[in-house]
């Protein structure tokens, strides 16, 4: 993996490098094996993959930021990080356990369209129950042995292998069900349609009014549609999406506050700034800083 470009809205990407002698667009390690390469120190600042990553532990737990959220993983429990999204890792001391990445293009188009691989939505956490993670534990065995030990298959076999392989694993992983109190598994028609038209244009504008009368709904149907699927009301759910991307660009961006400003389409740095710290209670300043005080890992 390699720091190789700045995607559209300015924040740097990592990009996926096959290692030596192996199938394009995947590889599995444990994550002792990843420590032995990176160690702690090397992974305490954000990155952002133009890659998935699936995460899951055999011993210890394992504290993993998601688009700065924290979660907790423990056995049982897979991280699905998928290209786009900001993820930082926590320490992987006294912690094992498996890291598979593949890019978005690996898996055959209808195993991704059943895996739901352009979903940016997507939980992030899953967890398995009863039979559900003897399955999950041996589709990741079988992936990792047909990685690490392929025999004398070519290349080109061996990939078709790692393929098959894998799509078992995120057909199963999209299909279980989400932790407690995470978001209702299917969303109504009219939250879809805000979700998409939010994505769209939330540099555009930040105003539920805007959407509700490019969408033909009353404010009060999207709030109502929102806080259903998302918990909040349709005004936060605008604002959370715009806070988050602010996040990323102070995170991963040389960007100065007033060019962030713009690309968020504010008026000004200073409404920008009063913005941030309503809803952070932070200031843009003071959470650059916080997300800047570690050296980013080199996973080359």
């Amino acid at each position: 993996m390699v720091k190789n470009r700045h995607a559209a809205d300015g924040i740097p990407e990592l990009g996926f490098a096959a290692p030596a002698g192996t199938p394009a667009g995947v590889e599995v390690m444990t994550l002792a094996q990843l420590h032995a390469r990176v160690g702690n120190d090397g992974l305490g600042r954000p990155q952002r993959p133009t890659f998935h990553h699936l995460i899951t532990v055999s011993r210890g737990t394992l504290w993993h930021t998601v688009d700065f959220t924290e979660y907790s993983l423990s056995p049982g429990r897979w991280l699905w990080v998928r290209p786009g999204q900001v993820q930082q890792w926590g320490r992987l001391d006294d912690v094992d356990g498996t890291l598979v990445l593949f890019q978005p293009d690996f898996l055959d188009p209808g195993s991704g369209t059943a895996a739901r691989l352009d979903d940016p939505h997507a939980p992030v956490l899953r967890e398995a129950a009863d039979d559900d993670e003897d399955r999950l534990t041996d589709a990741a065995e079988h992936l990792s042995r047909a990685f690490t030990s392929p025999g004398r298959l070519p290349l080109e076999v061996r990939q078709a292998v790692l393929r098959h392989l894998l799509a078992v694993l995120v057909l199963r992983l999209a299909h279980l069900g989400a932790p407690p109190g995470s978001p209702a598994p299917e969303p109504s028609d009219t939250f879809l349609r805000l979700r998409d038209a939010v994505e769209r244009d939330f540099t555009r504008t930040r105003r539920l009014q805007d959407y509700a009368h490019t969408l033909g709904y009353s404010a009060r149907t999207l709030s109502r549609a929102t806080q259903a699927a998302a918990g909040v009301n349709a005004k936060e759910f605008i604002d959370r999406r715009v806070v988050l991307q602010a996040r990323r660009l102070l995170a991963h961006s040389d960007d100065t506050a007033a060019q962030i400003a713009a690309r968020l389409g504010f008026t000004s740095a200073t409404n920008f700034s009063k913005y941030f710290h309503q809803r952070t209670g932070t200031t843009p300043i003071a959470f650059r800083a916080a997300m800047r005080t570690s050296t980013p890992p080199d996973l080359s």
